[in-house]
């Protein structure tokens, strides 16, 4: 058992790319790194797509503040269990087969909503959409097979974070889809908010048609490829791989510290462009149209920090990995999470357009961060369980999502208030990071893996066809 276990940590890591080429296409690595961020990229577009057309909604189908609350919660509920699923599944049967289908199937609900007449019908296709949210465990998990340990953490955070950038895109451009069929086509607002989602679910479709057939699974190959070979065991081996990463206390603890931070951004994607139009003055002398647009494109700014904030977290995570080892990972955590905290609590107490807009970007500064120090621990958590420790530290953050929902559909608390003690709880959930710990035998493992990418462990140079070993 033991030789089988050690043959597939092997497996993961042989040929891994030491280095991001950002604009190359040709490798491997370098396609998975662009369609999987590509691919979680359009699922959180489409995951979040009607959250700026709320208003169009909320109108049409007389949606109470409560009603609204529970369309926030329903939106992120379903995506607990398909984290935990996919996880486990990407060790099975690999992230190409998973995204493929994942793609399909998730691309229904984000068309079949077009369709609903009713909060019970909306209300059913809002957390069936949520699934497709499950597509950042497997972003997370092919890139951490595909790259080696100097540079894995700006990996998963620069392809989480490209990928989460979907929610700051659709912020913006779903309001302007919107204008083109009530303007230029003259459709009602009734119609074009679902041609609308039905457009978003066709190109989820389209990419998953494009992931079976531009991606691989491993450096190497894919997992039949390399099980029929023998160079990789068979898929019974891995039927442990979810109760040993269960049995983990630190994977509990990235799960709430997930929560604390993405779980956070989630939280903030559903509710940004309704918070400025209900709480801010500015907006309610404008026309409904203009309001939205002018509401979507401020939320969006929320969401386009996703460009570098996410991939500085995994960056600064790598280097102090580089010189402090897997601790040095952790104590970045901690500091940008308890920054997050303090910053979402400075966000909520702005009542003016003018000073509120900075602290929201601060604040989503150091949300981003905070996630992607968070997966840049992941990778080194247990590598024989990869897919269900990412898997369980991503449905962290829709749990966080959920928990979170309770306090915007609360008649008793006002928005801003939730915003404040989310803030507060943040501040506390960071120093839950100083609970996740290495042993010496990991560490040292995780240094020489480090140095052994980046070219420094025991150096060769050959001359004249004798090799000497530095």
């Amino acid at each position: 058992m033991r030789r089988m276990i050690r043959q597939e940590v092997d497996m993961q890591v042989r040929n891994q790319a030491t280095r991001i080429q950002l604009f190359s296409f040709s490798s491997p690595q370098m396609r998975a790194f662009h369609m999987s961020w590509f691919a979680f990229f359009l699922c959180f577009f489409a995951w979040f797509g009607i959250a700026p057309l709320m208003r169009i909604v909320r109108d049409e189908m007389s949606l109470s503040k409560e009603q609204v609350g529970w369309c926030i919660i329903g939106s992120v509920s379903a995506t607990v269990m398909a984290r935990l699923f996919i996880g486990w599944l990407c060790d099975r049967v690999g992230p190409r087969l998973t995204y493929t289908w994942l793609l399909l199937i998730g691309s229904i609900p984000v068309m079949a909503i077009g369709f609903a007449t009713d909060y019970t019908s909306f209300l059913f296709f809002r957390v069936a959409i949520g699934v497709i949210g499950a597509a950042f465990v497997i972003t997370q998990y092919h890139t951490s097979i595909m790259f080696a340990a100097n540079c894995v953490g700006t990996a998963n955070a620069t392809t989480a974070g490209w990928g989460n950038l979907g929610g700051g895109v659709t912020q913006l451009v779903m309001p302007l889809v919107f204008a083109l069929f009530v303007g230029t086509l003259g459709f009602s607002s009734a119609v074009s908010w679902r041609v609308t989602m039905v457009t978003a679910g066709v190109l989820c479709a389209a990419m998953g048609i494009a992931y079976y057939f531009l991606t691989q699974d491993a450096p190497d190959g894919n997992f039949s490829d390399l099980r029929a070979a023998g160079r990789m065991p068979e898929k019974k081996t891995v039927k442990g791989s979810f109760l040993s990463a269960c049995k983990d206390h630190r994977v509990w603890v990235l799960f709430l510290i997930y929560g604390a931070c993405f779980g956070i951004e989630l939280t903030i994607h559903n509710v940004a462009a309704l918070y400025f139009l209900d709480y801010f003055a500015y907006f309610q002398d404008m026309d409904m149209m203009q309001a939205i647009r002018s509401a979507g494109l401020i939320a969006g700014l929320f969401g386009l920090m996703s460009v570098f904030a996410r991939t500085l977290g995994g960056v600064f995570a790598d280097r102090c990995g580089e010189r402090w080892g897997l601790s040095g990972r952790i104590k970045l955590l901690f500091v940008v999470l308890f920054c997050e905290g303090l910053s979402l609590m400075l966000f909520s107490r702005m009542n003016v357009l003018a000073t509120a807009v900075p602290a929201l970007m601060l604040f989503s500064l150091f949300v981003k961060m905070a996630q992607g120090a968070t997966f840049s621990v992941v990778p080194f958590i247990n590598k024989r369980a990869l897919g269900s420790v990412a898997g369980i530290v991503g449905a962290g953050g829709n749990a966080g999502a959920v928990a979170a929902g309770f306090l915007f559909k609360a008649e008793a608390i006002s928005w801003p208030t939730a915003l404040f003690v989310l803030g507060a709880l943040v501040t506390c959930c960071s120093f839950l990071s100083f609970a996740v710990n290495f042993s010496e035998t990991v560490e040292t493992e995780a240094r020489s893996a480090t140095l052994n990418a980046l070219g420094e462990l025991r150096p060769t140079v050959k001359l004249a066809g004798a090799e000497v070993v530095g």
